[in-house]
């Protein structure tokens, strides 16, 4: 939720650059001095003029060439507006693109300092969030090594660690998140999420997903110019559908919408089962099987909690028990988390969720109700299994990642012991499935055409 307060302020930005045709050009211009032109005039930003409040996240979305990089170079200073002006209140930290600010020479603990130096942190501060930053990357002895020995993932988790320990005001953040693995995707959205709750967040991508989800507000630019601002879902709506419009050959793409709800009728009541989509056959002999690949149980896992209990195990098992290390979408599963007492526990509740890349909650769900009537007392140095049988959804191409706790109490009232982010992983190397969230199995697809 975003306050009065104005962190950002830009009005009537804009920036252009000089376009020679030929090498010779630039000499005869400097001879004329202004006198004649030997240039053309490439316009990057016309009239840019928008605000973000304390605590918004504000979505930047353009095609590649509409003018984003230049607008975010310019908001942190890097580069110089032709016209218009920026007002910023607060510490900006921004990862432009990989590496920036980095030596590529230098190690990555003397990048550290360097880029959390630039970012106005005095050395003793410096010294004193070092060790947090480093535990935050999680690249092990490469922090010894030059930068330039580093992959793209490396430099990613290097420079939000940064970005992430010198209390900034304003994060500006571009397509950064597209780079590093599932887990360390997962932090990322963790801190960002938090520091949602009080900073301000500019946060320039292509995954439309990804600014629905974290964006307040969107600015959608083309050419150079807004083309559109409010609120993200309806931007990021009418961005897709320019985008189709722009592809569209034939020019029979058109943009409808409702102006009123049509009445909603009472859904037709029918009874818990187990689906068989009927294209699953020919979906898992077919390149877009939705194949889910089971992680081990990550015991190490970042985690939080009393520690009056602890989960000690995960993994998917079949309706044999027997443990599975692939699984297919639309597949009944049982997601078994094995927990032990260290204290006695007196109303135990196991829970799981799946999250998606972004760190949403696609589905999960606890124990509470099946325990809530019996005595499910945990006695100090033994086990209790949970057992969560369902059948699977479909999931998009990409990494899932299996959250699971044991908390004490109701769902309302409630102390937690052991919640564990991250504590396996599901990777989908294909899917059919590309829109929503996840999908679920048809009972039955029909077709009928009168020809």
């Amino acid at each position: 939720m975003s306050s009065d307060e104005v962190m950002l302020e830009i009005s009537n930005l804009a920036k252009f650059y000089t376009i020679y045709e030929r090498p010779e050009d630039r000499l005869k211009q400097m001879l004329w001095r202004g006198r004649k032109k030997y240039f053309r005039e490439f316009w990057a930003l016309s009239d840019v003029s928008f605000k973000v409040s304390k605590g918004e996240t504000l979505g930047l979305l353009g095609r590649n060439g509409a003018g984003k990089s230049t607008l975010l170079q310019i908001v942190t200073g890097t580069l110089e507006a032709s016209a218009g002006t920026v007002k910023r209140h607060g510490r900006i930290a921004a990862l432009l693109e990989l590496g920036a600010g980095f030596n590529p020479e230098f190690t990555g603990s003397e990048n550290v300092y360097l880029a959390a130096s630039i970012l106005g942190l005095t050395e003793e501060e410096i010294e004193d969030r070092y060790d947090d930053i480093i535990n935050f990357a999680g690249i092990g002895d490469f922090i010894g090594q030059p930068v330039k020995l580093y992959s793209s993932g490396m430099y990613a988790r290097l420079a939000f660690a940064v970005a992430a320990h010198v209390d900034a005001d304003i994060l500006i953040i571009d397509e950064i998140l597209s780079v590093g693995d599932a887990a360390f995707t997962q932090k990322c959205m963790r801190f960002i999420n938090r520091f949602k709750e009080h900073g301000t967040i500019l946060f320039v991508t292509h995954d439309i997903a990804a600014a629905t989800k974290l964006c307040d507000r969107a600015v959608w630019l083309e050419g150079g110019r807004v083309k559109e601002i409010g609120p993200a879902k309806d931007v990021c709506r009418h961005y897709m559908a320019g985008i189709n419009s722009a592809n569209d050959e034939q020019g029979t793409f058109q943009i409808s919408s409702r102006s009123g709800e049509a009445e909603k009728e009472e859904p037709e009541e029918i009874k818990p089962q187990v689906v068989v989509d009927p294209r699953d056959e020919l979906l898992r002999n077919s390149e877009y099987a939705n194949q889910i690949k089971v992680f081990d149980f990550d015991p190490g896992a970042d985690w939080s909690g009393h520690k009056g209990a602890e989960i000690v195990d995960v993994c998917v098992v079949d309706q044999e028990g027997a443990r599975k290390t692939v699984v297919y979408g639309g597949e009944v599963v049982t997601l078994r988390v094995t927990a032990k007492a260290i204290n006695e526990i007196g109303m135990p509740i196991i829970g799981f969720y799946i999250k998606d890349r972004l760190g949403q909650n696609l589905f999960g769900d606890n124990t509470f109700l099946t325990l809530k009537d019996q005595d499910a007392t945990i006695k100090p140095g033994k086990d209790m299994v949970a057992n969560f049988t369902f059948q699977l959804p479909y999931l998009h191409a990409g990494d899932f990642s299996v959250t699971v706790a044991i908390a004490e109490g109701t769902e309302a009232d409630h102390i937690q012991h052991h919640w564990i982010d991250d504590a396996m992983f599901l990777s989908v190397p294909t899917s059919h499935f590309s829109h929503g969230l996840m999908g679920v199995p048809m009972l039955d697809i029909k077709v009928e055409s009168n020809r």
